[in-house]
């Protein structure tokens, strides 16, 4: 009886790997042009999904990471990235299971995805049911939302140290029309030399934070005094589980692949390289300026004014506006989803029925210009589910009876064989989520985020610029 069973899965499988391949050579047969482009414009390797993976994982937090450690102290602010960084790599893996599952047992029914982006709501909606389809597209939806939200406002962060002649919140304006010609990149497919240059950009960017804090050296009486105050020490763990929780798009960055089943441990290794950008750059500029970081949340704005920080400013920018579009187009597959234009080939007309989506990221990035803040806040509202308890709990119920357990797609990897070791692991991760990360990183993030607004007000003009008489003109 085992045997047949073996012989039924093997038999599927192959139908699932030969249906790819037909669906692969009909895309590039139905585009003439894609035999001359495809070294540039149409990536679905394993190393596209990891340069994907690694270039939206770390953009602007890399800046806000050295104002994390001076808020958890040295020790825990290495700790606390090794720690996430595992965990969201883990949680990754989870969500990728989850599409092979939703995807093999869709094509089993001779369900064809050729003109459909498949999205993570979808995939919950599909192993469990509406419920789990509307909590997934809200979590997701938001926490895409203001994800586009702080990279407009780490734009106009990072402008003003090479411009200051204009107020932050002008610049906000100015790159939020640049940023919306991400309409006009049509999927993930065609991500293919953004995520290689924006993957060239943040490397450049943290080692020149730690090469540049090296040769300032510390500053005259630093101090470091670490966990000062739990308000503090626990919105800069938030930040920390923010960075590596870029999950939002891996269902979207796995569809975009040749081959989905390879995804499963790219996360991890995109997280192993981003390891060497973000602590030796966290490290460095907290031991070099200590407790000044806590006032100053961009870490650009420490640092002298030289030819290498304006090139790492630049490239920062143009990476920024990268990770805009990596936010931004699962928004956009919604939306399109939403109004019937999903299947419309015409790039102009999907372009023109994206725009809707940018206004709202636009206006709410000129409400709340809060650099630092806002992504703890983010991180302890929203990331906290979207990325880690969602997915952990949607993998538990998903294989709860041991029929979905015999028939599963993907057994559990070979660290870990059993399913029961599978359960024990998950349940742990949404309780430290819960409490460490949602309860307590909740409270001191949007304690602090409070803080910001009484401090600075909402529609800010130029949140912590230059001290009075170095403000810029009015305008």
């Amino acid at each position: 009886m085992l045997s047949k069973e073996q012989a039924k899965e093997a038999m599927v499988s192959s139908f699932v790997v030969a249906r790819e391949v037909k669906e692969r050579r009909d895309e590039d047969e139905s585009d003439p042009g894609v035999g001359r482009k495809s070294l540039l414009w149409h990536g679905g390797s394993v190393y596209d999904a990891w340069f994907s993976c690694a270039s939206n994982q770390v953009a602007q937090v890399l800046l806000t990471l050295p104002y994390s450690f001076s808020q958890l102290g040295m020790i825990s602010g290495i700790v606390m990235q090794i720690f996430y960084g595992i965990l969201g790599s883990w949680t990754a893996y989870l969500i990728s299971v989850l599409y092979v599952e939703y995807r093999t047992r869709k094509e089993k029914g001779n369900i064809s995805f050729k003109n459909h982006v498949i999205q993570w709501f979808e995939v919950l909606d599909g192993l469990l049911g509406r419920h789990w389809k509307a909590i997934g597209l809200a979590f997701n939806c938001t926490f895409l939302l203001f994800g586009s939200v702080i990279q407009l406002i780490g734009c106009a962060s990072n402008i003003y140290y090479i411009n200051d002649h204009l107020y932050k919140r002008t610049w906000t304006y100015i790159f939020g029309a640049c940023c919306a010609t991400t309409v006009f990149i049509p999927s993930f497919h065609n991500y293919r030399v953004w995520s290689f240059l924006g993957l060239f950009m943040t490397t450049y960017t943290a080692w020149y934070l730690t090469v540049a804090a090296l040769v300032h050296g510390q500053v005259e009486g630093v101090v470091h005094s670490g966990q000062k105050k739990p308000v503090l020490y626990f919105t800069g763990a938030t930040n920390i589980l923010y960075t590596f929780g870029g999950h939002a798009v891996t269902v979207e960055i796995m569809h975009a692949m040749w081959k989905p089943r390879k995804f499963k441990f790219i996360y991890l290794y995109a997280t192993l390289y981003v390891f060497t950008l973000t602590l030796p750059s966290a490290i460095t500029m907290y031991w070099a300026f200590g407790d000044q970081l806590l006032t100053h949340a961009n870490a650009f704005s420490l640092l002298p004014k030289t030819g290498w920080r304006d090139a790492a400013v630049i490239l920062m920018l143009i990476h920024q506006f990268i990770t805009f579009g990596f936010a931004c187009t699962p928004l956009y597959f919604v939306w399109e989803k939403v109004i019937g234009m999903h299947d419309t080939k015409s790039i102009l007309l999907r372009a023109l029925a994206r725009l809707p989506v940018v206004v709202p990221i636009w206006f709410l990035a000129i409400i709340f210009p809060f650099f630092g803040p806002i992504n703890s806040a983010v991180g302890a509202l929203l990331v906290s589910f979207t990325v880690y308890i969602i997915p952990a709990a949607a993998h538990m119920t998903t294989y709860r009876s041991a029929t979905a357990r015999q028939n599963a797609a993907d057994k559990p990897p070979f660290f870990l064989p059993s399913w029961t070791g599978m359960y024990v692991v998950n349940s742990l991760v949404i309780l430290w989520v819960l409490v460490v990360g949602f309860g307590f990183g909740g409270w001191a993030s949007v304690t602090n985020f409070i803080n910001q607004i009484d401090t600075f007000g909402l529609f800010a003009k130029c949140y912590q610029c230059n001290p009075p008489g170095h403000q810029p003109p009015h305008h």
